[in-house]
């Protein structure tokens, strides 16, 4: 670990077998098929809950149009996904204490009502904005378990050379939702059209209320959807199995404020967070802006969400793919990390400079966009998986519910400082894409001198049981 390797008391199992005998998997231990199921559930809340969080970005000529949102205020509905990581120690705390069914059914309980208060159907102006901040505020307030009690589930239910794996498809499954809001929303609801169309022509502005209509439409549809999902994670979704799958699984953790201390003295977990947080976050932000970003290379509402989608797409794909080779190939997550890393560079530097093609007279096609900003979503969405593992052997026996949930709410801290910049510097947001690209170079530079660790493999393969 970062302060000093855990000791050996630390790695003990709970679970005391009879015999001495060396197994990949303690004696009485098991893995249940309905793990699949858990996952599913788990999976779906979060992609509904990236649905709702990237809902607007995508349509924001619409929603301008409609209800008379600016670019700040599309800034701002994005922002209340971060500032809902405000309270995160809460239910790190509930996750810790009374198990992921606890946390997950209160973060449910948040997107429920957060899907109802944007659907009421007023028709004041000013009330519905309100209650469409607020719908937005109570999903963001989901985050901090859906985005990081991933790797806490793939531990509690799946064995070891299923645990990347597992941890990779609950942790990117929010942002599959995000890009589904990128084909969904431009699909949906219409243009106003007062901007050129994909053929070069100019065709006749729709009806406010015609946009509002297709609007509503899709909010009662994602209401309907979280509340099928949310009556299902009641009915059936326990915390834990009877009998856990692994040693590390059933080995002692510490405590929620003993945890704490240790993540914060810990040098090496810090320098790795940051490695993380900031491009993470920088990239959040960049991708729930993405149409406005576009708008200047003459890129239309319905491109710029194809951009968008088959960005987090290849970036979902990729990263389960990965995460599957990561776990044929044990110990060796830090060189996965500057292999993904030194791509997200390289491609959102290209994607930046193509931006600028006016200065930098690079050619800039729809080809080229397209390529260029779907390689930044590849290379880091699939790094998302990478670096939880890697937090979670660096610092075990911390519990992967507390580990993730700090860094989760420091990428989301710097995703909140990006959009609350780009609320008063939104006129031209160019600055946005230096951003990401400096991010992702400053993340390489602190991967590269990290000392990786591998104290909860150790458990699993070492320790005689």
């Amino acid at each position: 670990m970062g302060a000093g390797r855990s000791s050996e008391a630390e790695r003990q199992p709970l679970m005391i077998p009879a015999n001495g005998e060396t197994h990949t998997l303690p004696v009485h231990s098991r893995v249940y098929k309905r793990r699949w199921l858990v996952l599913m559930l788990f999976c779906l809340l979060g992609l509904l809950q990236g649905m709702v969080w990237n809902f607007w970005g995508p349509i924001q000529v619409s929603a301008g149009h409609a209800y008379g949102f600016t670019k700040s205020d599309i800034a701002l509905l994005v922002l209340w996904s971060p500032l809902g990581f405000i309270p995160f120690f809460l239910f790190m705390w509930l996750m810790d204490k009374k198990g992921l069914r606890a946390s997950l059914l209160l973060s449910g309980f948040f997107m429920l009502l957060g899907a109802i208060l944007r659907s009421l159907p007023f028709t004041e102006q000013r009330l519905r904005r309100w209650l469409i901040h607020g719908g937005q505020l109570m999903n963001g307030l989901a985050g901090p378990t859906i985005m990081s009690a991933g790797p806490f589930l793939s531990t509690t239910w799946f064995a070891p050379d299923q645990r990347a794996t597992a941890t990779a498809v609950a942790s990117l499954f929010a942002h599959l939702g995000g890009a589904a809001s990128f084909v969904i929303g431009p699909l949906i609801v219409p243009s106003p059209n007062n901007t050129e169309t994909g053929t070069g022509v100019f065709e006749a502005a729709l009806p406010d209320n015609t946009i509002r209509s297709r609007i509503q439409m899709v909010m009662y549809t994602e209401l309907a959807a979280i509340a099928v999902i949310y009556a299902a994670v009641v009915l059936y979704f326990p915390s834990r199995p009877p009998i856990p799958p692994s040693v590390a699984a059933a080995s002692q953790r510490l405590n929620y404020r003993s945890s704490m201390w240790r993540l914060f003295r810990n040098h090496r977990f810090l320098m790795l967070a940051l490695a993380y947080a900031v491009p993470m976050g920088v990239m959040s932000g960049w991708a729930g802006v993405l149409d406005m970003l576009l708008t200047p290379a003459k890129v239309n509402q319905v491109d710029a969400g194809w951009i968008g989608f088959w960005s987090s797409v290849g970036g979902c794909v990729f990263g389960v793919a990965m995460a599957r080779f990561a776990d044929s190939i044990r110990g060796m997550l830090k060189l996965i990390l500057v292999l993904l890393l030194a791509g997200a560079s390289l491609s959102s530097t290209w994607f930046t400079l193509t931006c600028l093609c006016r200065v930098t007279h690079l050619p800039s096609t729809a080809a080229i966009l397209y390529t260029s900003c779907i390689l930044v979503g590849i290379f880091m969405n699939s790094s998302v998986p990478i670096f939880f593992e890697l937090f979670i052997e660096t610092v075990y026996p911390v519990p992967e519910g507390i580990t993730c949930g700090v860094v989760t709410f420091l990428a989301n801290l710097f995703c909140g400082l990006l959009l609350f910049f780009l609320t008063f510097y939104s006129t031209d947001p160019t600055w946005v894409n230096w951003c990401l690209a400096g991010s992702c170079v400053f993340s390489l530079i602190v991967v590269l001198f990290f000392r990786e660790s591998y104290d909860r493999l150790y458990l699993d393969v070492f320790v005689s049981v």
